[in-house]
């Protein structure tokens, strides 16, 4: 697993670069959320056989999740939930965290993600991929059809565009990980028997 500093893009894709270098066989990325932005443009490695995005951005060059956001805005990016340090850092307020971020979750697993979420740069919403890997990888698309961050009409569109396998989870908020994680795990073993 990748523990992204979450401190600029760059700092997280060299992170993901530094992990994968260690590894001694092909490989599935896996990322959700912002992270999906972070294995696009980290993925092009050799060693990288495709590339699974749970409920994730998924920019072509030239692009950040940022201005793809704009195309289906999200129900959070409409809402006060977005809180930001005075150095440039965002969170959700842990109020609203459980509204937007896991709703099929229980109060208490929602409290523990609201207390322990990772504060990440704001700029790193802004950052312009260079080389998508998903161009040159087959790709695999979870789309949460209750997601409150990522509009589950942007995870089709990019899903669609990439000409990813989509798997639709029904009712599954962001938080789809831990809400279903016997389908995720199902979909990132079918990435990985594509990759032997």
């Amino acid at each position: 697993m990748v523990q992204e500093p979450e401190t600029s893009f760059q700092d997280d894709v060299a992170a993901t670069k530094r992990v994968l270098a260690l590894q001694d066989g092909p490989c599935i990325l896996v990322a959700h959320s912002y992270g999906g932005s972070v294995i696009t443009e980290a993925g092009t490695a050799s060693s990288v056989a495709g590339l699974v995005y749970v409920a994730a951005h998924m920019p072509d060059a030239g692009e950040s999740e940022a201005d793809d956001g704009r195309r289906f805005p999200s129900d959070v990016s409409k809402s006060t939930a977005v809180k930001k340090t005075a150095d440039g850092f965002d969170y959700l307020d842990p109020v609203q965290f459980r509204e937007y971020f896991a709703a099929d979750l229980s109060p208490e697993q929602a409290a523990f993600e609201a207390r322990s979420q990772v504060l990440i740069a704001d700029a790193n919403f802004h950052a312009v991929i260079t080389t998508p890997a998903w161009r040159g990888k087959p790709s695999w698309m979870v789309v949460a059809t209750k997601d409150r961050i990522i509009n589950p009409d942007l995870e089709r569109w990019y899903a669609v565009r990439a000409h990813s396998h989509k798997v639709e989870v029904s009712g599954a908020s962001h938080s789809v990980y831990v809400s279903r994680p016997k389908g995720v795990a199902a979909v990132i073993e079918e990435a990985a028997s594509h990759a032997r």
